[in-house]
Order: C-alpha cells, then structure tokens, then sequence
C-alpha cells in the first residue's frame, strides 16, 4: 500500500506559497521609497529628453 497523504496539507501548502508569490511581486511593485521613485522618473524624464533630441527632423 502506498502513502497515506493528506490533501488539506497540500491544498495549504500551495495556497501559502501562491500567496508568497504574489506578496513579493507586490512588495517590487509597492515597496518602494519616495526617493527610488523620484529616481526612476526623473531617469525616465531625463531618457525621453536625450531620445527627443536625437530625433531626426525630416521636412523637406
């Protein structure tokens, strides 16, 4: 005979490691300070400045 397994167990056991998953996805997402995020706009701001003014105009 094999094993005898308990399937709350493993239903709980997959449900907290989804609920993990998700909480770290959220934590990059959410969990970042006032100056990361002033930071990756003002990097953001600062790259589509640089790429506007490379732009070749063509009016010919």
């Amino acid at each position: 005979m094999g094993d005898v397994v308990n399937l709350n167990r493993f239903r709980k056991t997959r449900e907290r490691a989804e609920r993990a998953k998700e909480a770290e996805a959220n934590r990059a997402r959410f969990g970042r300070t006032k100056a990361e995020k002033e930071r990756d706009r003002k990097e953001a701001e600062r790259s589509t400045q640089t790429l506007d003014g490379h732009r070749l105009d063509d009016k010919n």
